[in-house]
């Protein structure tokens, strides 16, 4: 008896061990290459978490044929070539077929160049905007991997010109990180504002992680401006305007959307910023939105849902999900034909959550078309990855991000166009 017991003990515990040894096996690796630290860290770590996030909602409802969809999530701390690094190893060696990352634009391009466009892996940027991401697309470069959960700059630095002309600022100073991001920032908002009537008094750039902007804050009065547009990330667009409003600088601010955030305001100071505006990539909310602001601060461990990058990094992972249960295998370029099918027009609408991720995956299984509708609204992606939509108009009230408004694409399109 003692031994038919031993041996029955025996088997269940090597039964436990297969069932175990197979479920790891069956795992679905995807890369993801965040900001967690440097100057964009508070960027990635919202955005880890909102990935994290869409995965454990996806792998709830069922996963890949029962199978998990598990992320390699690996620190870029805000570099480019540390990202490269980890984004190598995740191609090269853990054999990834979907890379989501970077976060900035100076960490998306080079893993895109160096990495993936060459290995023919699938990447998703929820929060790179630079126009020379779609340059790149329409070059030929790009491999036709890259996707991104956020507008081009192309069209936020053209919003952002209209509503600061809405707002009285007609006499704007601009000091922007010396990045690809800030460049093209600048660019586009400097050839709108000026073709609105706006006048710039100066543009004065800056290198990331100075202990001190107090010169570039000094450059950027000259000419008495009615307000400064910061073209910045949280840590080092805070020094600045410390170093602006200690130098007598007027009170009134212009902000890139990534400066819609709680660190940002509290490290420079409310009573500060009552006169700053901003703009946001983002569309009409749907079931997805309320479902993440009701959910998300929970899950993050109190990061609030309106951190940057934290609604699109959810969507990043769902469509990337979706697309993966789509072409039923980690394939990089079955993934690659998925990633615009799950959003396209036409299929039924779906949002975010275990519930509607089960639906999915029945309509899925059954052959059928679905739209993931997410948490920035309804997109879809273009031939060179980029989304389409309106953009979302703020100010900074009491310590609170407000919005005020929202601009179309549309009236994005005609100030482009001179109409």
């Amino acid at each position: 008896m003692r031994k038919s017991l031993l041996l029955s003990a025996m088997v269940a515990g090597l039964a436990a061990s297969t069932v175990s040894s197979f479920a790891a096996e069956c795992d679905i690796t995807v890369g993801l290459v965040m900001e967690l630290t440097g100057p964009a860290g508070e960027y990635g770590q919202a955005g880890a978490k909102s990935v994290a996030m869409a995965f454990k909602d996806f792998n709830d409802a069922g996963g890949v044929g029962g199978c998990k969809i598990v992320a390699d999530t690996r620190d870029s701390q805000s570099q480019g070539n540390i990202a490269v690094d980890q984004a190598t190893q995740l191609v090269n060696i853990k054999k990834v077929p979907v890379i989501i990352g970077g976060i900035i634009s100076s960490v998306s391009i080079p893993i895109l160049t160096s990495v993936t466009a060459p290995a023919g892996v699938v990447q998703v940027s929820p929060a790179s905007s630079s126009p020379t991401l779609t340059a790149l697309g329409r070059d030929g470069k790009t491999n036709g991997v890259f996707f991104r959960t956020i507008t081009s700059d192309a069209l936020q630095g053209t919003a952002a010109a209209k509503f600061a002309m809405d707002q009285g600022l007609k006499k704007i100073a601009i000091i922007n990180v010396n990045n690809d991001f800030g460049v093209n920032m600048v660019k586009e908002f400097t050839t709108a504002y000026q073709k609105l009537g706006g006048t710039i008094t100066s543009t004065t750039p800056y290198n990331e992680k100075q202990s001190s902007y107090a010169s570039e804050a000094s450059a950027a009065m000259a000419g008495e401006p009615d307000a400064l547009y910061l073209v910045s990330t949280p840590v080092d667009g805070a020094t600045i305007a410390r170093a602006w409003v200690s130098g007598g600088g007027a009170q009134t601010f212009l902000l890139n959307d990534g400066m819609n955030s709680k660190d940002f305001i509290e490290s420079v100071g409310a009573q500060y910023l009552e006169n700053a505006y901003g703009t946001s990539s983002g569309t009409s909310p749907t079931a997805s939105t309320e479902y993440f602001n009701a959910n998300y601060s929970a899950f993050s461990g109190g990061i609030s849902p309106s951190a940057p990058a934290a609604d699109r990094s959810y969507d990043a992972g769902a469509i990337v999900a979706l697309a993966i249960a789509k072409a039923g295998k980690p394939d990089a370029a079955a993934i690659k034909a998925a990633m615009p099918e799950v959003v396209a027009e036409g299929g039924t609408p779906i949002h975010a959550g275990k519930a509607e991720f089960e639906k999915a995956l029945g309509l899925i299984k059954a052959g059928k078309p679905i739209k993931y509708e997410g948490v920035i609204g309804p997109v879809s992606f273009d031939q060179y990855g980029d989304i389409t939509g309106p953009f979302r108009l703020w100010k900074i009230a009491n310590g609170e991000v407000t919005t005020v408004g929202e601009m179309s694409a549309e009236d994005v399109g005609k100030i482009k166009a001179g109409q």
